[in-house]
């Protein structure tokens, strides 16, 4: 019966990948409990373990008396001799007993194994706690099995791993049997086992890619300062060379692009611009807001504002899409960024709006007038002299100065 538990628990080991000498422990505590059931909590034994061996040896002490008041602590110098007594024992000596494990019953075993399953599936447990919490903000590789409403489920070396929706990036499209590449985000322990959170909308996702593709970052020669990113949309890294003879960004860009091509098509076409960090705030900004123009930068660093001041034709290329330039540099340097336009003299202005993309804010009437006056264009009204524009019937200085302010507005918000 040893042999075959033993080889039981030593398939276990095989199967779950359990250390042997916690298997040892786990053996002698369960079958510490098996002797406690059957000779009371006060036993006095040894649970000897040799799993190379397999084999189980329990030895139970009692103290020789003349007359047992407890079997289970005592036993009777009478009983010593009819086993033959070879020590020559007596009166208060210990007795040491081998006790087999047919002795238990087999309703004990079998509870012995039930209860050594319970333990190695804790063991199982912590082990895989302790395995993905040392891999907490690396990357993982695995493959998706499952597409649910709230989140995806990630099968990593016969593991599953969680892709909550707010760790996904958004609008990507995920394909059962994909391999997928996330960051280890957070390991929570949970009724049935870990939990295990992926990320792949993570700054630090994006971190962990440029030291995979830009050898440079991985030895520290290039060091990323800063990272701001909307997932899917656009990122933004700052990096810095501590040898001025490289090129940190043209390292992380690499020879044709080769290597932020391969990030981007990782992170699904996420667009990234990767700039030279400066200590200097105001540099910072410049090359966070580029291409865009920049006029003057004030930092307040009182209100932890960053005031920009640019022509207003600057504006599209310093805003960006959705306001996404201005949102990176904010993540960037820490500051809120607020964009002051300003406006160029009338004759500096290197464009022209039609006229009739201002005809809702003019009205029919006053635009009509202006065209049938055969001003076609913003500028030819704004260059006006008040005597031109006051030679248009029903043109009072009034009309004159709300025309003027109607065309600079929406020369501002271009």
């Amino acid at each position: 019966m040893n042999a075959e538990i033993v080889d039981s628990f030593s398939q276990m080991v095989r199967e779950k990948g359990v250390d042997k000498d916690v298997l040892h422990g786990i053996i002698e505590d369960i079958f510490g409990i098996m002797v406690k059931k059957k000779y009371g909590e006060e036993a006095v034994f040894d649970v000897v373990v040799n799993i190379d061996r397999g084999d189980i040896e329990i030895y139970l002490t009692r103290t020789i008396v003349e007359e047992v008041e407890d079997p289970n602590m005592q036993i009777s110098l009478e009983e010593v001799e009819m086993r033959g007594n070879e020590d020559e024992l007596d009166i208060d000596d210990e007795y040491v007993e081998k006790i087999p494990l047919a002795a238990f019953g087999r309703r004990l075993v079998t509870l012995a194994k039930q209860s050594l399953n319970q333990k190695i599936r804790e063991v199982e447990k912590e082990n895989l706690f302790h395995k993905y919490k040392d891999l907490v903000n690396e990357i993982v590789i695995g493959d998706i099995y499952q597409i649910r409403k709230n989140d995806i489920l990630v099968n990593h070396n016969k593991n599953e791993l969680m892709l909550p929706r707010e760790e996904q990036i958004p609008h990507e499209k995920y394909k059962k049997g994909e391999s997928i590449r996330a960051i280890v985000k957070e390991v929570r322990r949970g009724k049935n086992g870990p939990e295990v959170i992926i990320s792949r909308s993570d700054d630090l996702l994006l971190r962990r890619l440029f030291e995979i593709e830009v050898p440079e970052i991985y030895d520290g020669i290039i060091e990323i300062k800063a990272i701001a990113r909307r997932p899917g949309v656009k990122a933004k890294v700052a990096v810095e060379s501590v040898d001025k003879r490289i090129d940190a960004v043209g390292a992380c860009i690499g020879m044709k692009g080769v290597r932020i091509h391969s990030i981007v098509r990782e992170l699904n076409g996420e667009n990234i611009d990767v700039i030279n960090y400066s200590p200097d705030l105001k540099v910072l900004v410049e090359r966070s807001l580029a291409p865009g123009k920049i006029n003057q930068v004030e930092i307040i660093d009182d209100e932890n504002l960053i005031n920009v001041y640019a022509d207003t034709d600057q504006a599209s290329l310093i805003v960006g899409r959705q306001g996404v330039n201005i949102e990176l540099t904010e993540k960037l340097t820490g500051y809120k960024v607020m964009l002051i336009r300003e406006l160029k003299d009338i004759d500096e202005l290197d464009y022209d709006v039609d006229l009739y993309e201002f005809r809702d804010e003019l009205g029919d009437e006053i635009y009509f007038k202006l065209i049938n006056a055969r001003f076609d264009s913003m500028l030819e009204v704004l260059k006006a002299t008040d005597d031109q524009l006051g030679r248009i019937e029903g043109f009072d200085e009034a009309t004159i100065e709300k025309v003027r302010e109607i065309l600079k507005t929406g020369l501002q918000e271009d």
